[in-house]
C-alpha cells in the first residue's frame, strides 16, 4: 500500500524540528551576545588601528569583522533548522547550522590568510612607524572587555551541556556537535590571544623603537586565525556529511539494547547526526525465539523510548528485528 492509500502514513518526521527548536534558545543567546561584543570591537579596533597606525591593531580589526559576519551566519543558521520538514527534507534542517558554520570558517580562513598575514608582510616590507601607543593601548583594553564578556558567557554554556553530557569542558569541546557554541568559544579564544599578540608586538616596537614587532604580530594573528578556521572546518566537515554519535554515546546506545531480555543479540549499530541535537539511530537486532507480533511492537517502543531516556540527543529510531521460530518437536 502506498502513502497515499494510507492516511496514517507520513513522509516527514517532526521529532527531530521539535528538539532542535526547544534547544535552539541557549545558542541563540550566546550568539546575539558574541554579534553585540564583536560589532563594538570592529568598531574599536578599526578607529585604534587607523589612528595608532597599528598593523596588529588592523589586523585584528579584520579578525572582528569576519567574527561578526559569522555570528550573522551562524544566526541564519539557527534560524534555518527550525524550519518545519518537507518531503524532500523529511528529518528537517538541521544541518543548515553544520553547512552555515562550515561557511563562517571559510571566512575566517580568508581574513586571516589575505589580510592579516598579507598586511603583516607588507608592513614589514614598508617599515612604518607606529606613533597613536594611547590609542592602542584604549582599543585593546576596550576589545579585552567585549570580547572576555563573550567568552564567559559561552564558557559557561559549554560548561553547562559538559555536565549535561557528564564529560569533562575539554573533551566535550572537543566532540560536541553544537557548532554554534563551539565557533563562538573558538572565536573568542582566539580573540583574547590576538588580543595578547597585537599588545606584545605594540609595546615591543613601543620599547625598542624598532617596526618589526607589531607587523609580526599582524602575520602571528592571522596564523592564529588560520589555525581556528582550519580545526572549525575539519570539525564541522565531519557533521556535514554525516558524522556518527559520539563514542560513549554509541557505547550507551549498544549496551542499552543488549539489557532487553528479548533481544539475544546486537548486530549492527548505526548513527548519524541530524542536527546539532537530534541523532538517527538504525539498529539490526536478533530478538528472543518465538515473539509473536504484538510482542515485536510492544518491544519496538520500549527500545525508542528507552534509547531516547539514555542518549537525549536521540530523535529518530530504526529498527531491523529479526526473529527465530519457535520449534515445535514432533511426537
Amino acid at each position: 500500500m502506498s502513502t497515499r492509500d494510507d492516511p496514517s502514513a507520513t513522509l516527514t518526521s517532526r521529532r527531530s524540528v521539535e528538539r532542535t527548536q526547544r534547544t535552539a534558545h541557549a545558542s541563540r543567546r550566546t550568539v546575539l551576545i558574541a554579534l553585540a561584543a564583536n560589532a563594538v570591537v570592529t568598531v574599536a579596533k578599526l578607529i585604534g588601528g587607523l589612528v595608532s597606525g597599528s598593523a596588529a591593531l588592523l589586523a585584528e580589526a579584520a579578525h572582528s569583522i569576519a567574527d561578526t559576519t559569522n555570528q550573522g551566519f551562524l544566526l541564519v543558521s539557527i534560524s534555518l533548522a527550525e524550519r518545519e520538514p518537507t518531503p524532500d527534507q523529511p528529518f528537517g534542517y538541521g544541518r543548515a547550522r553544520f553547512l552555515w558554520t562550515f561557511m563562517a570558517a571559510i571566512a575566517m580562513f580568508v581574513a586571516g590568510a589575505l589580510f592579516a598575514i598579507g598586511y603583516g608582510i607588507y608592513q614589514l616590507l614598508s617599515a612604518p612607524e607606529s606613533t597613536g601607543y594611547a590609542a592602542a593601548y584604549i582599543t585593546l583594553a576596550i576589545a579585552l572587555i567585549a570580547e572576555g564578556a563573550s567568552w564567559m558567557r559561552a564558557v559557561r554554556q559549554t560548561r553547562r551541556e559538559a555536565g549535561d553530557a557528564n564529560l569533562p569542558l575539554v573533551r566535550y569541546v572537543r566532540s560536541s556537535r553544537d557548532p554554534n557554541v563551539k565557533m563562538v568559544l573558538f572565536e573568542d579564544t582566539a580573540a583574547l590571544v590576538g588580543i595578547a599578540l597585537a599588545l606584545a608586538g605594540i609595546v615591543a616596537d613601543q620599547v625598542t623603537g624598532s617596526t618589526v614587532f607589531d607587523p609580526s604580530a599582524s602575520i602571528a594573528i592571522g596564523v592564529l586565525l588560520v589555525a581556528v578556521a582550519g580545526w572549525m572546518g575539519h570539525d564541522t566537515a565531519e557533521l556535514l556529511i554525516g558524522g556518527a554519535a559520539r563514542p560513549d554515546e554509541r557505547e550507551a546506545l549498544w549496551r542499552t539494547l543488549e539489557e532487553f531480555d528479548q533481544v539475544d543479540a546486537v548486530v549492527e549499530l548505526l548513527t548519524m547526526a541530524l542536527g546539532p541535537n537530534s541523532l538517527l539511530v538504525a539498529a539490526r537486532i536478533d530478538m528472543a525465539e518465538g515473539l509473536q507480533d504484538r510482542d515485536i511492537e510492544q518491544l519496538s517502543d520500549e527500545i525508542d523510548e528507552r534509547l531516547g531516556e539514555v542518549v537525549p540527543d536521540v530523535t529518530e529510531v530504526f529498527l531491523d528485528a529479526t526473529t527465530a521460530p519457535r520449534h515445535v518437536s514432533s511426537k
